[in-house]
């Protein structure tokens, strides 16, 4: 089972609740993976180590041009959904944009003149590590200046497996990279924070989540930080609110060290047990 923990914004503390959820369910023995999906800032291993066992890398086919044997028929410019290729036949002129391009193979299929062949170029990096007796971590990390990282999120989810629970640090906002993430959960822990900026990326955030039709709920991290808007809004769309955090300054001294509460609270750990088990009785898992 797949649990999404996402957030309309960043800094809200989704990698907070990600890797103290998984440090319980490690600790309840619960055959679990944390994937990092937030390929473009990835830093669960900041707070969780893990022994490395597998590093793969995630490439893509980039189309080449050769004008000597390009017909410049504009074919390949045609069936390019993504406007990945400069197309001037009065200049007799032609060429791939690579950071457009999606790696569709539609261009290669079209080219009846042979003159388009393809080239990997990295996108990034998928890490696994062995974390206890039956948990593992896995994070996925884009190479900087990628267009895109949605296919090392894809690689991400793929290698976190199916397992008994599956948590996804999903990357912030609402965008290609969160659907990605989102659309492959069974379920979606939403992050927020008592703000009026918190509760309008909230709501953006709940919206996509229901048009892709998963069944979510809201933590609300820094609970007495702000004013009680959210809450209102929680109640009068019929939102489950699963956890509030409370605003603690020692919580962010134990976060800041690189250490995790419900590892060394028991206030905590109780917390985010409780956020477990409200998942389990809503028959997620």
């Amino acid at each position: 089972m797949k649990i999404a923990i996402a957030s309309g914004k960043g800094g809200t503390g989704k990698t907070f609740v990600s890797t103290n959820l998984f440090w319980v369910a490690a600790q309840k023995g619960f055959d679990c993976v944390l994937a990092d999906c937030d390929a473009e800032e990835p830093n669960i291993a900041e707070f969780i180590a893990g022994e490395e066992e597998q590093v793969d890398e995630v490439y893509q086919q980039v189309p080449v041009i050769d004008p000597e044997k390009c017909s410049f028929c504009g074919l390949c410019y045609e069936y390019c959904s993504y406007n990945a290729i400069l197309y001037l036949p009065e200049k007799r002129m032609i060429q791939v944009l690579p950071d457009l391009c999606h790696d569709c193979g539609a261009c290669s299929y079209a080219c009846q003149a042979g003159a388009i062949t393809e080239h990997p170029k990295l996108l990034g990096r998928v890490t696994r590590a062995v974390y206890g007796a039956a948990q593992h971590l896995v994070e996925g990390r884009a190479e900087v200046g990628v267009y895109t990282p949605v296919p090392v999120i894809t690689h991400t989810i793929r290698e976190a497996g199916d397992r008994e629970l599956v948590l996804l640090d999903s990357p912030p906002g609402i965008s290609c990279p969160f659907i990605a993430t989102v659309d492959r959960a069974d379920y979606v822990v939403l992050v927020t924070e008592p703000t009026p900026f918190g509760l309008h990326d909230l709501e953006l955030s709940a919206a996509t989540v229901r048009q892709l039709g998963k069944p979510f709920g809201v933590v609300v991290n820094r609970a007495g930080l702000g004013d009680n808007e959210i809450y209102r809004w929680l109640e009068q769309e019929s939102i489950p609110l699963l956890l509030e955090i409370p605003f603690d300054r020692e919580v962010a001294r134990i976060y800041a060290e690189g250490g995790l509460p419900a590892a060394m609270d028991d206030s905590y750990r109780e917390m985010f047990n409780r956020l477990l088990t409200q998942i389990v009785q809503q028959k997620v898992i």
